[in-house]
């Protein structure tokens, strides 16, 4: 592997360029690029915005450490910020991993698999090739089980190693006494589709090391010249002629580059990916032709709509000092079904054993602070829009999420809210705690209360899908179920955009999966 080459006029790959463009080296642009560059006779360049290490041991102990997360920290030099807004009145910065790795380099390390019922879902909206026994094989593949190793639903050869959290730090312990007490099943594997409950969480975390794709599929590629990495190095557009995807713009040290390409696959994220999409002219109409960009084909569907997982912070306070975590700040997970059903398994209960405090501020103990759930509502609901404020590629997209706006929104959250603080209460939990600082049982028991509650404190886990989605109709959807994108030949895309809905668990695996699912499709030629 070459890691970050000079680029000249005609890129590091030779006045032809590279057969393949891999934009974005996080959790699928990482897997995408390892897996193409299998293929000796294909070269490969992976381009990444942020930082490339050229060693392993280049990486900064913080990006390791899985006892912390630099996602949650405001303005770490590893995320890019967004500006959005959650609800008309909620702005909200949000982050993206921006560093080889991506997300996977500052996330939580929760490597959990989308449910069945989330695959039934995307098959069914044009894409059988999403049927869970389809993908069942691609998702033992790409993992190394440790707990389990290799069986009918478990790799044990694959590229991510997967460890089940420990639940003996005193909180996590607590955690689950009091999910038994209040009759919710144990699940032990969330990753083996049994019904939801409470277990440890399958973290990409092996000895306190968070193991992100940079690690786990780039380093292991640095032996192969067929694979170049450029760091540092922001694309601007793709560069589509007649049609045709034929290379793309990109900007490094303060010069522009046009860098040919046989194809280009766009992996940089739920946010950039369909920015560039537009900023080439592949996007809505009217909105490209009022910011003066050259359509290349109406594309209605990119940005159109997106989903996430609305998330809110409840903060508990320990009686003592129960100690900091060994290896990951993640302890117990609880899912369990909202009331109306629909969705099982979309309420998520998740323990931090960091305080939030020491989240923000880089450290995995904070002496005196409360420690904290993560209380989020994971139905499939595609609520958001991203769009273009300006053709200039630097200016920032606007981004609504648009939570809260049906009734059934604030009640799924509603109910969340409630059964955190219901477990609080019970006696395993209450013999480490004080209870919740906030809401108090006066605002938990009166729902417009709550609802204002919720209002002011909504978060969002980042955890964006569907902002350029798969399926068969051009005018529904932006791209076909191996990635391809309507309308223009030689351009994929390859990361969570294409989910036609965020699936029912934290995305990170399932962005893995996109990764093989679409490599396999481009060295396998599948229509």
């Amino acid at each position: 592997m070459r890691v970050r080459p000079p680029l000249g006029p005609a890129g590091p790959a030779g006045p032809d360029g590279a057969d393949v463009i891999v934009v974005g080296a996080g959790a699928a642009g990482s897997t995408l690029a390892a897996r193409l560059s299998e293929d000796a006779g294909r070269t490969v360049l992976l381009l990444e915005a942020g930082p490339v290490p050229s060693h392993p041991a280049e990486f900064p102990a913080e990006l390791l450490d899985a006892r912390l997360v630099p996602g949650a920290r405001p303005g770490h030099p590893a995320v890019q910020s967004y500006a959005a807004h959650l609800t008309p009145e909620r702005p909200y910065t949000v982050v993206r991993g921006r560093y080889l790795g991506g997300s996977t380099t500052v996330n939580g390390g929760y490597f959990v698999r989308a449910r069945r019922a989330d695959f039934d879902r995307w098959s069914a909206a044009g894409n059988p090739a999403w049927a869970y026994d389809r993908v069942l094989p691609l998702l033992r593949s790409l993992e190394t089980d440790l707990d389990h190793g290799a069986t009918d639903l478990h790799g044990g050869s694959g590229p991510v190693q997967v460890r089940r959290g420990s639940l003996a730090h005193p909180a996590a312990a607590a955690f689950r006494a009091a999910a038994k007490q209040l009759g919710h099943p144990l699940e032990p594997d969330k990753n083996d589709q049994a019904p939801p409950g409470f277990g440890p969480v399958p973290c990409n975390v092996v000895d306190g090391i968070r193991l992100n794709t940079g690690l786990s599929h780039v380093s292991t590629a640095l032996h192969r010249p067929n694979l170049t990495v450029v760091g540092d190095c922001r694309v601007l557009r793709v560069v589509i002629r007649k049609g045709r995807a034929v290379g793309v713009v990109v900007r490094r040290q303060g010069r522009q580059h046009v860098l040919p390409a046989g194809e280009v696959v766009l992996c940089a994220g739920a946010f950039v990916t369909p920015q560039l999409l537009q900023l080439s002219g592949i996007g809505p109409r009217a909105d490209l032709k009022r910011l003066g960009v050259p359509v290349v084909t109406d594309a209605p569907a990119v940005g159109a709509r997106f989903s996430d997982h609305p998330q809110l912070v409840l903060e508990w306070a320990p009686l003592q000092d129960l100690g900091e975590p060994v290896e990951s700040w993640l302890g117990g997970c609880l899912h369990m079904s909202s009331s109306d059903l629909t969705h099982p398994g979309d309420l998520e209960i998740l323990q931090s054993l960091v305080p939030m405090a020491g989240l923000v501020g880089g450290a995995v103990t904070v002496p005196g602070e409360p420690l904290a759930f993560l209380a989020s509502v994971q139905s499939p609901v595609p609520s958001g829009r991203l769009s273009l404020q300006s053709a200039d590629p630097a200016s920032p997209p606007r981004i609504q999420y648009g939570y809260l706006a049906e009734p059934q929104d604030r009640r799924r959250l509603r109910e969340v809210v409630r059964a955190t603080a219901e477990l609080t209460v019970t006696p395993p939990f209450a013999d480490i705690s004080r209870g919740l600082l906030q809401p108090g049982p006066d605002v938990l028991d009166n729902d417009r209360a709550l609802d204002e509650w919720i209002g002011h404190n909504i978060g969002t886990a980042h955890h964006t899908c569907g902002s350029a989605p798969m399926g068969r109709e051009p005018k529904e959807t932006a791209v076909d179920q191996y990635g391809r994108v309507h309308g223009v030949h030689a351009l994929r895309v390859a990361d969570t955009s294409v989910l036609p809905t965020a699936p029912l668990r934290g995305p990170a695996a399932t962005a893995v999966l996109i990764g093989e699912f679409v490599a396999q499709a481009m060295r396998h030629e599948l229509t």
